[in-house]
């Protein structure tokens, strides 16, 4: 007798996850690898946040908190959206949450019935898609390109023919480092306001940015809800602490979500993330070195014959079209890892009906290595 799986567990596989287990199989094989497949900086915590999680287990400090989280990181939060971006929140409506995947699953539980449309764009991160599915939410894919820089705009969302529940955006986006301007995020909030959508921002790769500093849906009104994470300006991935800013009616929904689902975030991660906000020279050196990998590979991959890329004006991606070499991008990226040692993740991974034609770089590790990856790919695409 085969006893069934539920189907919400059947969904696809985070693919770029895959990637990297193939590139981990293939160095503990004794082969050199050049990580550009996953999005994680390749920089340690600060310093003063490694320091901090020490003091917090010399002094045995690691019980549960508040579902919430910690009062001074939430109260942090507060004085540092009034800090950069000039916007009033009140620290009842941020929720530290376990990773952005924690905000997310927190948000899509308190705000959308199963059955009901959500919009994503295509490409976008397929963590959205996937969980979305297995919560048995319709997802309504919003095809977007060159023409729109890769981004959602009022015009694309009135002229869908689907009435939508939700709105996902994300500027810095994965995986095409594309960006909505102030004006066109002002657009996407008012047409939501005015539509009945739930908007949820994305706003994880804020701070790294090439151009313009991103804005953040707060800005232009209190309905949407804002997701962000401690994994990526603030190089703490692996202490998987993230934060969400809530309407004030969501507040209550959220917390129960937390208490059974989470019962709280990492203490450790949360006591130490405190002093993250006296790091930000340590931080914004992280972001000059992408600005400068950014640089050597939007200048290399089109000598390689990767020259149609999306804007690269935050994150610390580049979306390539690959179809002058392959329609088949996940083969096409195995096949570079197999001979060249460089792991780069099939844009399958995040559009189902486009992805095999595009690739996507990761450029958050070492400037040395974004070089050679550069040359090997020069040669092999040669």
């Amino acid at each position: 007798m085969v006893l069934k799986i539920a189907e919400r567990g059947v969904i696809p596989p985070f693919i770029v996850m895959d990637v990297m287990r193939a590139a981990n199989e293939r160095a503990a094989s004794g082969k050199d690898v050049l990580h550009l497949e996953v999005g994680q900086p390749s920089t340690s915590a600060p310093s003063a946040v490694i320091e901090a999680a020490k003091i917090a287990l010399d002094q045995d400090l690691l019980g549960y908190t508040d579902a919430l989280g910690v009062p001074p990181l939430r109260e942090r939060l507060a004085v540092y959206y009034k800090e950069y971006y000039n916007v009033t929140v009140p620290t009842e409506r941020i929720i530290i949450t376990t990773g952005s995947s924690g905000a997310f699953m927190l948000s899509f539980l308190a705000v959308f019935e199963h059955g009901d449309k959500v919009g994503l764009t295509s490409p976008s991160y397929p963590a959205y898609r996937n969980i979305l599915r297995a919560l048995g939410v319709e997802v309504v894919d919003i095809p977007v390109g060159p023409a729109t820089d890769f981004q959602p705009s009022v015009e694309i969302l009135e002229n869908l023919d689907k009435k939508l529940d939700g709105l996902i955006i994300a500027s810095p986006s994965n995986p095409t480092g594309s960006m909505l301007s102030g004006e066109a995020l002002k657009g996407i909030v008012e047409w939501c306001d005015a539509s009945a959508v739930r908007l949820i921002s994305d706003e994880i790769y804020h701070r790294i940015t090439y151009k313009e500093k991103a804005n953040t849906a707060l800005s232009y009104g209190n309905d949407a809800i804002i997701v962000n994470s401690f994994s990526k300006y603030f190089s703490m991935t692996g202490w998987r602490l993230g934060w969400m800013v809530v309407p004030e009616n969501l507040i209550r929904a959220s917390e129960c979500l937390a208490q059974n689902l989470f019962i709280s975030p990492p203490t450790l991660s949360q006591l130490a993330t405190i002093s993250v906000f006296d790091c930000f020279d340590e931080l914004d050196k992280n972001v000059a070195r992408y600005a400068e990998n950014r640089a050597l590979l939007l200048e290399k991959l089109p000598k390689a014959g990767l020259d149609k890329l999306a804007p690269s004006d935050g994150a610390f991606y580049v979306y390539a079209d690959v179809t002058r070499f392959t329609n088949d991008s996940q083969a096409f990226c195995k096949k570079i890892l197999s001979e060249t040692g460089v792991a780069i993740t099939p844009g399958i991974d995040f559009d189902t009906e486009r992805g095999s034609q595009f690739v996507r770089f990761s450029f958050a590790g070492a400037t040395a290595d974004m070089a050679e990856a550069a040359n090997r790919l020069g040669s092999f695409l040669a």
